[in-house]
């Protein structure tokens, strides 16, 4: 029996064919990568309203079109690892903006870039020094007794913290994305985190490198994050929207500060290692994180299939702090989608939006005479001193101050506040 002849010249055929499209393809995408991209992220136009240190405080503007139907304003906190920027990384799929054209008044945190200088700096420097100095300016530049806070993951973890040691200058708490319940076997990062030597990292470092951090982000997912993603790019380059959406994800990727070193072995250890805070018996610049005393309405936001705060290690808190209107909300989605992808545009910040809005008029802010008094403390010595300064200067006063918030807690109902 003859064999069948195979069809060589369809077979050139079909290859010149291939070898011409891709050539189309090459010349395309040289074309779209010589071209003018637009590539430049975080263009919402803000004010730096405050400095301190490294530290900025971003106020940010709206349209002259909008009203700013919220007198709350909004500070939002970023985690210290990688920066704020996320939450404007594309025009048509801004939180930023999406939160002004819905009349929020907004500032944003930008923890800056860490020196070597600021390796001592803890948690405490961060809730209790900056974050601290920054709520009683806002309250003051806008004449109001609380303000909404918004916290995302590392942030969000600080959020939470602060909340429960300042609770009278906090009128709704937004957490996102927020590691809270760290004794969880979801995610290879808690696994790995319990067993890192953190001592010998920052006693040789200083600070956490920032782009230490970055690549042991990638080997969580080495084959999404260091193959798939490249060859999905080969495959688009082509397409200039997309080169310049994958383009400005990648400054944002690799756009990583140093994380202070004092802080970043505190977190791993009393939060990672031991889940302290969870479990109530953290303690912070030596006073006692008290989950109960997060009276205020709190909504939780997490995603689905995050792989750094999976579901386990967010859900918890709603069930722990003391408030009584609590909102857990699970979006289909990754912990960087949640802020940027086309379909959470529609579900993430209308959520918070709406929550925030309905909640504007429904809780009367406790503990008036005390934030101006303590808001006057912190303010003058804020911009002379550094954080760490700040709490040793104060530490001599540490169980009077205790005492009396305790006392005045007491006395004005926020233990008890729906």
């Amino acid at each position: 029996m003859e064999k069948p002849k195979i069809p060589v010249d369809m077979i050139l055929k079909h290859l010149a064919e291939q070898a011409e499209v891709h050539q189309m393809r090459v010349q395309k995408a040289t074309d779209v990568l010589l071209s003018n991209l637009d590539t430049e992220i975080a263009t919402t136009p803000y004010e730096v309203v405050y400095e301190e240190d490294r530290v900025k405080l971003k106020h940010y503007r709206a349209a002259q079109s909008t009203e700013q139907t919220m007198k709350t304003p909004l500070l939002v906190v970023y985690a210290l690892i990688n920066r704020e920027t996320m939450l404007d990384l594309q025009p048509q799929r801004s939180v930023v903006k999406n939160f002004l054209a819905n009349g929020i008044n907004l500032y944003m945190v930008d923890w800056g870039y860490p020196t070597y200088k600021d390796k001592f700096l803890t948690i405490d420097d961060h809730v209790n020094g900056y974050m601290d100095n920054i709520v009683d300016f806002v309250l003051e530049r806008e004449k109001v007794e609380q303000i909404n806070l918004m916290g995302i993951c590392m942030g969000g973890t600080f959020c939470v913290i602060y909340s429960a040691l300042h609770p009278h200058k906090v009128k709704n708490l937004v957490t996102t994305v927020c590691p809270t319940n760290f004794d969880t076997r979801q995610g290879l990062l808690h696994i790995w985190m319990k067993w890192l030597d953190v001592d010998k990292m920052i006693d040789t470092f200083g600070n956490m490198p920032g782009d230490l951090m970055n690549f042991g982000f990638l080997l969580l997912n080495p084959a999404r994050l260091m193959i798939d993603k490249y060859i999905g790019f080969m495959e688009n380059m082509d397409n200039k929207p997309f080169v310049e959406n994958f383009v400005r994800m990648e400054k944002w990727i690799f756009d990583s500060p140093d994380v202070p070193g004092e802080t970043f072995r505190q977190f791993i250890k009393d939060l990672y290692q031991k889940n302290l805070l969870i479990e109530n018996g953290l303690m912070i610049g030596g006073r006692h994180v008290d989950l109960r005393k997060i009276t205020m309405p709190m909504l939780n936001i997490y995603a689905q299939y995050d792989h750094l705060v999976p579901p386990e290690a967010a859900e918890k808190i709603t069930s722990v702090v003391g408030s009584r209107d609590t909102e857990n909300v699970c979006l289909d989605t990754g912990h960087i989608g949640i802020y940027v992808s086309s379909k959470t545009q529609k579900e993430f910040a209308p959520k918070i939006v709406n929550w925030l809005k309905a909640r504007e008029d429904r809780y009367e802010p406790a503990g008036k005479d005390h934030t101006e008094s303590a808001s006057r403390r912190m303010r003058t010595s804020a911009k002379n001193m550094s954080p760490s300064l700040k709490r040793s200067e104060e530490s001599s006063h540490a169980g009077k101050k205790e005492l009396f918030f305790d006392n005045l807690q007491g006395k004005q109902g926020i233990r008890d506040h729906p």
